[in-house]
């Protein structure tokens, strides 16, 4: 398929399109879909390490279609080239000059898992680009979930085992029920879409594992919904409930009986965003 034949697609779904930003002495992938007058800005999580937004329009823009009359979304992956020592609070600075480059004075954001992690500090450093928050599976501080995690995925980041991390992390985030759908296709994995380096996803793990915005995310003063799973295996129930006593006037939304991908299995998330968001 030609690139202008591809290009006409994509905005056949929603006005998807895929973009690219410099930034500092790298790039930064990004999509954007919808035509509404509000700005919606998405951060996804640690799994962005592995593969960017990049040539993901279509199947976002079909995913998160509910929001793309009202909004514009524009969904950000971290910087293509990450130096070590990388942490979540740079991954926000660099999201701010991203939105500045495209000329997104504020806008609602969503962060899910590491996206949350940012999403903090976001609204913590530059208060004034944030109109409402949504927090999704992340944490504040450091906890046994989390650290009982991240470092098997380090480890298997170490081997290239890629598919090691996508069975793993499949199988920490899902029910039962989605899991019985998804386990017939295992052998598949780590035959598409290995990345050809780690090290940008070590970088992101080990920024995880020292994320720390505990002593701060009470300065947040953007209104904040934070959901929640209450079988969250990566980072935690408490953890959500944690952030919400925090945040002074946060709403807080526990789903019981799933797990860290809620975003991706409980049928009303989409309209319990959007319904706050109104």
């Amino acid at each position: 398929m030609k690139k202008g034949e591809s290009e006409e697609i994509c905005l056949m779904f929603y006005h998807a399109k895929n973009g690219n930003i410099r930034i500092d002495n790298t790039d930064m992938d990004y999509i954007s879909f919808g035509n509404g007058k509000k700005i919606l800005v998405m951060i996804p999580g640690l799994g962005d390490g592995l593969k960017t937004a990049k040539g993901m329009a279509i199947l976002f823009a079909i995913l998160y279609r509910s929001f793309a009359r009202d909004y514009t979304v524009y969904v950000f992956s971290r910087k293509n080239r990450l130096d070590e020592g990388y942490t979540t609070r740079d991954m926000a600075k660099d999201l701010h000059k991203a939105m500045s480059k495209l000329g997104i004075e504020r806008a609602d954001i969503v962060g899910v898992s590491q996206g949350g992690m940012i999403a903090q500090y976001l609204a913590i450093d530059f208060p004034e680009v944030v109109n409402k928050l949504v927090l999704v599976v992340t944490l504040a501080r450091q906890n046994d979930v989390i650290q009982g995690v991240i470092p098997t995925w380090i480890e298997m980041a170490h081997k290239e085992d890629y598919k090691g991390i996508m069975v793993d992390t499949a199988e920490k985030s899902y029910t039962e029920k989605r899991l019985k759908q998804y386990r017939p296709f295992y052998f598949m994995l780590g035959k598409v879409g290995k990345p050809k380096d780690f090290s940008r996803f070590l970088i992101m793990a080990k920024a995880c594992m020292e994320h720390d915005s505990y002593d701060e995310i009470g300065k947040i003063t953007a209104p904040t919904l934070v959901i929640g799973a209450d079988c969250d295996n990566i980072v935690g129930g408490k953890a959500s409930e944690e952030i919400a006593e925090r945040i002074n006037g946060s709403e807080l939304k526990m789903y019981q009986g799933f797990g860290h991908g809620v975003y991706e299995e409980a049928k009303d998330f989409n309209q319990v965003v959007l319904e706050y968001l109104a």
